[in-house]
């Protein structure tokens, strides 16, 4: 059965009052396009009219979700969680501060209700499907089955999210330990969402993931189920665009490739995170794709010309030597790399536990009444692994119309300076 799609693009309101029967949100959704497209279908799922609120205080329900992938991640959610808060305290009829995320998923609800007891209900990632049930439950809406999805963006897009966790190990990344292992969602399901979507005048689907390329390993191990989903997605009647986001160079394949050429809608747009050239440095940081990331971005050179490309690149990973820097500046500097614009972003681990940071978060906010973003750290992780860490920066890219990547430049190097100093 095919769910209702809704767009929730200006708040629902008659002379300032919410429509009877509707429930009043206040919503913040921070982090990646999945995130997104979670808030989209709780707010969707909850089985009543949503009037959204911009004025947090006559809000019924306040909910927050979160992203923990980093520390300046950690540190704007647990920002937006304490201005929320702050915002609403003693109101006569407070709303229900509802928080869900991978803050969540990365310290556990024990921990973060000893430090924010505020918050009125804590919606751990494992319990995602039960999200809109608990928040009803609290709310004393009673049970009901799930209606659908609620847009909040631009309407001629949407994100569709083919699957859930990562199945692979890269030493940097947090995500398998927040969101699980891989959980692909069954094409017939992928399929009926996506006509939902585009009956609701959306044109463009935007395919998410953590590892696209590995959508479908958990149901049929060994076979290459991308490139058949997409086929299936081409075929959809008012579909204009489809564009594939988060593709991992092992998965880059010559039916992928050829799929992408036959298939009408389908953008040859590549977003692939190689994150370095070195294989040294590949292999240091554990990632599935180790060998040369020149002969991925030459294979799609001459299957599709036309192609844009679009990466990340990680410089100043703990080992990376100048050779290994250097190698990579050449590498980006050749004819069939991806024609880049460079957006230095200094990384660093968020602390193991969240005691450190909300403290100093809360004293940094009763300090100014109205903190600028970032706000300074005031106080070192608890955890001597995270304040150890050596700061890394990261090359977020995007396609230009012409010329090569740019670089910040230290002085007598033509190494990036970095963007965050070691705590």
């Amino acid at each position: 059965m095919t769910s209702p799609v809704f767009h929730l693009s200006r708040p629902l309101s008659v002379r300032g009052r919410k429509p009877q029967g509707f429930l009043s949100v206040w919503c913040r959704s921070l982090g990646c396009p999945k995130n997104r497209v979670d808030t989209e279908t709780l707010l969707g799922s909850l089985g009543a009219g949503i009037a959204e609120c911009r004025d947090i205080r006559r809000a019924d329900l306040v909910f927050i979700n979160t992203c923990g992938f980093i520390e300046p991640a950690v540190k704007e959610s647990v920002d937006a969680i304490l201005e929320a808060v702050r915002d609403t305290e003693g109101l006569k009829r407070r709303p229900l501060v509802a928080v869900g995320g991978c803050v969540v998923g990365r310290y556990g609800i024990k921990d973060l209700q000893q430090e924010i007891p505020e918050v009125d209900l804590w919606l751990a990632t494992k319990d995602l499907p039960r999200w809109p049930d608990m928040i009803r439950e609290r709310l004393g809406l009673g049970a009901c089955a799930p209606s659908g999805r609620l847009l909040s963006g631009c309407p001629s897009y949407a994100w569709l999210k083919v699957a859930e966790g990562c199945r692979h190990r890269c030493a940097f990344c947090t995500i398998p330990a927040i969101r699980g292992g891989l959980r692909s969602r069954p094409v017939e399901d992928i399929a009926a969402e996506a006509r939902s979507l585009l009956a609701a005048g959306v044109k463009e689907l935007d395919l998410v993931a953590q590892d696209l390329t590995d959508y479908g390993q958990d149901l049929q191990p060994g076979q290459e189920g991308l490139p058949a989903l997409v086929r299936e997605l081409a075929g959809l009647d008012g579909l204009f665009w489809l564009r594939m986001l988060y593709l991992y160079p092992k998965g880059i394949t010559k039916d992928l490739l050829q799929t992408v050429k036959d298939a009408g809608p389908v953008l040859p747009y590549f977003d692939i995170p190689l994150q370095h050239s070195h294989p040294d440095v590949l292999k240091r940081m554990g990632r599935p794709f180790d060998a040369d990331p020149e002969r991925v971005c030459g294979m799609i050179r001459e299957a599709i010309p036309e192609a844009a490309l679009r990466t990340t690149l990680i410089v100043g990973y703990p080992g990376e030597t100048e050779a290994h820097f250097e190698h990579l500046c050449r590498f980006v500097e050749r004819p069939a790399s991806p024609t880049l614009a460079s957006s230095p972003t200094g990384l660093k681990r968020a602390p193991r536990r969240p005691n450190s940071l909300t403290r100093s978060r809360r004293r940094s906010r009763t300090s100014d009444a109205t903190p600028s973003w970032p706000c300074s750290r005031t106080s070192a992780p608890s955890s001597s692994k995270a304040s150890g860490a050596r700061p890394w920066t990261c090359w977020s890219t995007r396609p230009i119309s012409s010329g090569r990547a740019s670089t910040t430049a230290g002085p007598g190097s033509r190494r990036p300076k970095w963007t965050a100093s070691p705590t």
